[in-house]
């Protein structure tokens, strides 16, 4: 008769089956979540020779729209008007319809056609992976649940989990180093990967939740979302002249100097019903901003309540910045970069114990460690790769169908002939890739402003790290008697 499980060995268990069934999205998803928390930077390195500015009079604002405005020219009319306002991070104003995206100078001419699309392919990696939206937001917001039982499973597993919190023996065979990084990265980061884990399972999971509350209630999604986000007032498409951004702009200014206006939105633009909202940015709030709507004439009508109103509306309006570090500047940025990098390093060794453990048992596994290998390696690989196919083909490249295709292809090639695939050459390769793409781009594109070329750097940093540190802290071979083994 079996004796009966303890917790820590069911909790381990537990723990090793929710890893298995979910490693390899999860895994995608840390890997370009790491990526997007600087995507305005990314944007910026995307289209380096964009002028910039670091402001945008209302005047300026009110021609750019009206620019804008005048690119559809031809076109079914716009439902949407959005003016991007430049910030520190993206010091550039962005104009957009429902048919594309221009770039506008501090006067609020057009400068030429909004085209980071490399960096749109990775968010959408990231926020649905390239699924239609609905249905990948809920996958992503239950990998974000699967996670979170991941954290618990893996405290409960671990008892001396305080007391092992700075045992980390990088020198010891290959099995002890591996499943200490995975241990103790696990410790260190686990206030972070809770974080971004409850919150991406709210972002992901909060349209299902909605929907099934339109549902019940005999409503429509809009009508589920009005509490938090405001209500549309009825349409009139009779023609009228577009809205006066300028003046709505001045009014905010005048009510709320320490405001900083990052989003403008003419709803329904040159029709009777329009109205315009501003997305501003407060001082010291996690929130992404307060909403602020007025009339077509710039007159205030009211705020949405995002900063001051019912606290479900202040923690749904806090989520997003918690959730994607848009909060605190470079430093914090950089921290949750860091932290989102030892989220892929737990999401991979865990996987790798595993595989190691099976062939212990005589189980093989040759298969999966080669499938593993190109998830791991594979992916960053391909990532570079479709930042030049990016750059030949321009910003109408197939980038989706690229990325899947090629993994798709790598993954065949995993289960066919593993030899092929090895893990090493897989992390050179991807190491040489980075660091040949940031050394071409900065030739091609060394007059380009600083905050871009310190991206060329940081990514050269990074190649050379990920090259150099795994030889230099390499674990020892195990020793039997006289004789090195290989671990």
């Amino acid at each position: 008769m079996s004796r009966p499980q303890t917790l820590v060995q069911r909790a381990l268990g537990g723990h090793a089956a929710i890893g298995l069934l979910v490693s390899a999205l999860l895994y995608l998803i840390a890997l370009s979540g790491t990526i997007v928390v600087i995507h305005d930077r990314w944007q910026r390195w995307e289209q380096p020779t964009i002028a910039e500015t670091a402001v945008m009079t209302p005047q300026a604002a009110q021609a750019a729209m009206a620019a804008g405005l005048a690119q559809d020219a031809g076109k079914p009319a716009t439902t949407h008007l959005y003016l991007r306002m430049p910030t520190a991070d993206l010091p550039r104003a962005v104009v957009t319809t429902d048919h594309g995206g221009w770039y506008v100078d501090a006067s609020g001419r057009v400068t030429g056609p909004e085209a980071h699309a490399w960096t749109e392919f990775v968010i959408a990696l990231h926020e649905y992976l390239h699924l239609p939206a609905s249905w990948g937001m809920i996958l992503v917001g239950a990998l974000g649940v699967a996670l979170c039982a991941l954290v618990l499973t893996g405290v409960l597993a671990h008892p001396r989990i305080v007391r092992d919190a700075f045992r980390l023996r990088m020198r010891h065979n290959d099995q002890i180093a591996r499943a200490d990084w995975h241990n103790r990265l696990g410790v260190w980061t686990l206030p972070f990967v809770l974080a971004v884990a409850l919150t991406g399972a709210f972002i992901g999971l909060g349209s299902v939740g909605f929907s099934v509350l339109a549902k019940a209630s005999g409503g429509t999604l809009e009508q589920a979302y009005a509490p938090i986000f405001g209500t549309e007032p009825p349409a009139d498409a009779a023609p009228a002249p577009l809205a006066d951004i300028a003046a709505a702009l001045a009014t905010l200014h005048a009510r709320m100097p320490d405001a900083a206006p990052t989003y403008v939105i003419v709803h329904d633009p040159a029709t009777r019903g329009s109205h315009v909202q501003i997305i501003a940015e407060l001082p010291r709030r996690l929130i992404y901003g307060e909403t602020f709507t007025f009339d077509p004439a710039g007159r205030f009508t009211g705020a949405l309540g995002l900063s001051d109103g019912a606290i479900g509306k202040q923690v749904a309006a806090s989520t997003y910045n918690l959730h994607f570090g848009n909060y605190g500047g470079l430093a914090v940025e950089a921290a949750y970069m860091l932290l989102g990098l030892a989220l892929c390093v737990v999401t991979a060794t865990g996987t790798t114990l595993w595989l190691q453990k099976r062939r212990r048992r005589g189980l093989g596994g040759t298969h999966l460690a080669a499938a593993w290998a190109v998830i791991v390696w594979g992916a960053p690989l391909v990532l570079v790769a479709t930042i030049w196919l990016r750059a030949l083909a321009g910003a109408e490249a197939p980038l989706v169908a690229a990325f899947w295709g090629s993994l798709a292809a790598a993954l065949v090639v995993a289960a066919v002939r593993p030899g092929w695939v090895l893990a090493l050459p897989l992390r050179d390769a991807t190491a040489a890739g980075t660091i040949a793409t940031a050394l071409v781009h900065l030739a091609l594109f060394h007059a380009a402003p600083l905050p871009v070329l310190g991206i060329d750097a940081a990514m050269a940093l990074c190649g050379a790290a990920l090259m150099l540190l795994p030889r230099m802290v390499a674990p020892r071979p195990a020793r039997y008697g006289n004789a090195a083994v290989p671990a």
